[in-house]
């Protein structure tokens, strides 16, 4: 238990000035890698062919970011399902799902394949393409769609070796194959003479070569292992990955939606101004890889810093999660504060950067773009940082809609409005207007989960006093023996029931005394492990339950709970035990249920709530459990395929008592 707690004790003790580095440079390194492929082929082609090719490369963008979600999807689905097996040590079955997360990753590249070359033209067109840059899009395309399955493997590839405690070696593959694609940009292009397509053709060389080194890793990584077998499809190994993932592929599907707006808007509204419709276009893809990597120093910032201030805030220590808060703010501003400067004052110099054919129609259209679209990165950057931040602390239903406020809603809305009144250039301002709105938004919100961190701070210091002097922190002596675990619907009487079956069997006890022993164990404060399961709203307790605290909660519990049934026979009350217990011998599954109508009496009877109070309140609670439990074991809450006895309480608290200690005595 000590071991385990002060492998992570640095994260509380540690400066956070020295701490988050550690954890910033390496994200924001990796984040700068993977979008370097499409930057460095979008500065070539700019040079080499012209603004219309790197307005070809941006018709495609959308079609490669959707099977970047896939492979998000997948492989942080995949990381964090690794993650979670390895802190209750358990990862012998993490293979079948590891796999099947390559696998399914692979066979969406696959599906992608198929729509676009069977789409052909017709799906070019629909994502912007016109008559001059159709050629450029499909010589680009069609070679680059190739490589896409490889391409999503390796990307899921690299965030489960990151998960596996890898990341350099996660970071060299991708930096290799980003290197390669460097060397080979001007030699397929300049030398050789192939013009756009020597630029795909480089871009999945590098991409073959990094999934070449990733497959490698397979053979040699630290915790799990991967047999041939696992590679089978299995619906059961890839069902708990995915709420994991989730968050990270709808993500993506919103760039992506942003994007073929955006694309369809400036090849209209350009085609009725002085500059055509292409020149917008190419000017807008751009302006966009410059303010894509901007964003990824400003989101790896903020990601690198999320297990230092997940964990600090697991912990209850409120006053480092608000100083690494702090510096991440200083940080991102700085980091946007002088590309904003540079922007502003040389914006020449960027759009020559990428080419522009000598032709000062398009040079003055892009730098004058340029400087609109980029005007309030500082608050584009600090907006995105903020999301994190809550994702961070566990609060999805905040981080969520704020991650997206700027981008899905006031963005589009901007777009489509504002170039009806001031033509093409619209669209352009249409990014510092949802600045301007969604960091008002933002600011209101952290306002006031900044004074719930003062509030939680004060409370979970009196609740984690008054644990310590009510709940034991030690196992109880026992003997080898049957262990009984029980899951109860609320308003049941379940734990009460569970306390009586204890003492007519005469073994230990364990309800609250699992949170304190998690918490002694994890270094995180006890009122969060004890609230784990009932701190969100129902349609986001999957992605409240994938953050980073709620991980490091969920690892903890699941250690004790092992810890507990090796020292002897006992009586574990909830926690998804049963499944957590699965590869136990001598382990018996109870499940304890009751009529609504007597559960509802017994809530107004033991909490003092009025009918609707009590009805709401059971809903509400056997929601959050059923999501746990699927979110632990990817099976059903209360299916009764999965106890060994499912009991009506309704009968009385003794009576189920007594009828569970003769199935336990029987069995």
């Amino acid at each position: 238990m000590e071991n385990s707690q002060q492998s992570n004790n640095y994260l509380i003790t540690e400066p956070i000035g020295k701490l988050l580095p550690k954890f910033a440079i390496p994200c924001v390194v990796s984040l700068i890698i993977s979008c370097l492929y499409n930057i460095v082929d979008q500065i070539f082609v700019g040079n080499g062919i012209g603004y219309l090719g790197n307005a070809a490369t941006g018709i495609i963008f959308p079609i490669t970011v959707v099977g970047w979600g896939a492979s998000l999807l997948f492989g942080d689905g995949a990381a964090a399902f690794l993650s979670l097996s390895q802190g209750r040590g358990d990862t012998k079955s993490a293979g079948k799902a590891i796999a099947n997360s390559i696998l399914f990753s692979f066979l969406s590249g696959g599906v992608l394949i198929l729509v676009s070359y069977l789409g052909g033209d017709g799906i070019l067109r629909a994502l912007g393409a016109t008559d001059a840059t159709l050629e450029y899009t499909r010589d680009y395309g069609y070679i680059i769609f190739i490589m896409i399955p490889i391409a999503l493997a390796q990307n899921t590839l690299a965030a489960i070796i990151r998960a596996d405690g890898s990341p350099r070696y996660a970071m060299m593959t991708m930096g290799v194959g980003a290197v390669l694609n460097i060397v080979f940009d001007p030699i397929t292009i300049f030398v050789w003479g192939w013009g756009i397509e020597g630029a795909a053709y480089a871009t999945i060389f590098g991409q073959a070569v990094s999934f070449i080194l990733c497959a490698i890793y397979l053979r040699r990584s630290k915790t799990f292992r991967v047999r041939l077998s696992d590679f089978i499809p299995r619906w059961k190994a890839i069902k708990p990955v995915l709420p994991l993932g989730g968050g990270s592929f709808l993500t993506q599907i919103s760039i992506v939606v942003i994007t073929v707006v955006n694309n369809k808007l400036l090849v209209s509204y350009g085609a009725n101004s002085p500059y055509g419709a292409d020149i917008p276009l190419a000017a807008f893809v751009v302006i966009m890889k410059l303010f894509q990597i901007v964003l990824n120093i400003a989101i790896g910032i903020a990601a690198g810093a999320q297990p230092v201030i997940g964990y600090n805030f697991g912990a209850g220590r409120h006053d480092r999660v608000k100083q690494a808060f702090k510096y991440v703010m200083l940080w991102t501003f700085i980091t946007s504060a002088v590309a904003t400067i540079l922007f502003e004052g040389l914006p020449h110099a960027f759009i020559r950067l990428f080419g522009s054919d000598g032709d000062p129609l398009y040079t003055n259209f892009a730098v004058m773009c340029l400087r609109i679209y980029l005007s309030l990165i500082i608050f584009t950057c600090i907006q995105k940082a903020c999301a994190i931040f809550l994702q961070s602390i566990g609060k999805p239903s905040a981080a969520i809609p704020l991650a997206m406020i700027r981008d899905v809603v006031f963005l589009i809305v901007f777009s489509c409005v504002l170039p009806a009144y001031i033509g093409v250039t619209g669209i352009f301002w249409a990014a510092p207007a949802a600045d301007i709105l969604a960091m008002l938004i933002s600011a209101v919100v952290l306002f006031r989960i900044w004074k719930q961190l003062d509030t939680a701070g004060l409370k979970s210091a009196s609740a984690d006093t008054d644990a310590v002097s009510k709940v034991s922190k030690q196992i109880k002596p026992s003997r080898k023996g049957v262990i009984v675990t029980i899951a109860r619907e609320h308003g049941s009487g379940g734990k009460y029931i569970a306390q009586a079956v204890a003492e007519k069997l005469g073994i230990p006890f364990y309800y609250k005394e699992m949170t304190a022993l998690a918490a002694e164990e994890s270094g995180l404060a006890q009122e969060y492990i004890s609230d784990l399961n009932a701190n969100s709203p129902t349609l986001m307790h999957d992605l409240y339950l994938s953050t980073e605290p709620a991980r490091l909660a969920i690892i903890a519990q699941d250690k004790i709970i092992r810890k507990i049934a090796d020292n002897g026979s006992c009586v574990i009350v909830g926690r998804a035990a049963d499944y957590v217990l699965r590869d136990y011998e001598d382990v018996i599954r109870v499940f304890i249920h009751a009529p609504e109508a007597y559960r509802i009496q017994n809530v107004m009877t033991v909490y003092g709530d009025s009918e609707l109070e009590g009805k709401k309140s059971i809903a509400r609670s056997d929601a959050a459990r059923a999501s746990y439990y699927k979110n632990i074991s990817g099976a059903e809450w209360g299916n009764a395929q999965n106890y060994h006895l499912v009991i009506d309480s309704s009968i009385g608290a003794e009576k189920t008592a007594a009828a569970i200690v003769e199935y336990v005595r029987r069995h």
